[in-house]
């Protein structure tokens, strides 16, 4: 008996507002699953009630959305993970400085006054949830793991086997009316 696997070769797109972003096609399970781990383990660190973010500190919370950005970069091609952990110090409306390491960023933010830290390419959380979950889903086993074929690479449907029933539908639109 002989099985054969397919691996995916063509990285994964996901298009933001226009930019794409090029994901890994194939992340091998130890890497995805030591990246998970952190991710997980920093969110957990935080301790950030989600249901009382007004107590929680500013900090703590970019650090969490941090640990997103970082570990969907970690599943990303170079280029493209580059681009989404840019961090920009900004004052007065200008970019004074890009950094990829959010400390780095935050000791020189501090040294400017009145100078604050930006994520380069700035999304609404539901965004960053998505990403989470679709990658999750592509690399973590989920229900569309394999790799994508275009339709025309499909097979035809099997023909059932046997004769057809003759019970009724139980949708109203193919069942025939009575006195008909």
């Amino acid at each position: 008996m002989r099985k054969s696997f397919a691996l995916q070769t063509e990285p994964h797109v996901a298009d933001i507002g226009g930019t794409e972003f090029l994901f890994q096609p194939e992340v091998m399970g130890d890497e995805f699953l030591d990246a998970y781990a952190e991710l997980r383990d920093a969110q957990k660190a935080k301790g950030i009630d989600l249901d009382n973010l007004a107590d929680a500190d500013p900090s703590d919370i970019r650090r969490s959305a941090r640990a997103q950005r970082v570990f969907l970069a970690r599943q990303m091609l170079p280029d493209s993970a580059k681009l989404f952990l840019r961090i920009d110090v900004v004052k007065d409306d200008k970019v004074l400085k890009s950094f990829q390491d959010l400390e780095e960023a935050e000791t020189y933010a501090a040294k400017q006054k009145g100078a604050r830290i930006v994520d380069a390419l700035r999304l609404p959380s539901r965004v960053l949830v998505e990403l989470l979950e679709w990658i999750v889903e592509l690399h973590g086993g989920g229900g569309d793991a394999r790799p994508t074929t275009s339709s025309s690479g499909s097979s035809t449907a099997s023909r059932p086997v046997g004769s057809r029933g003759t019970g009724r539908s139980p949708s109203k639109a193919s069942t025939r009316t009575r006195g008909r």
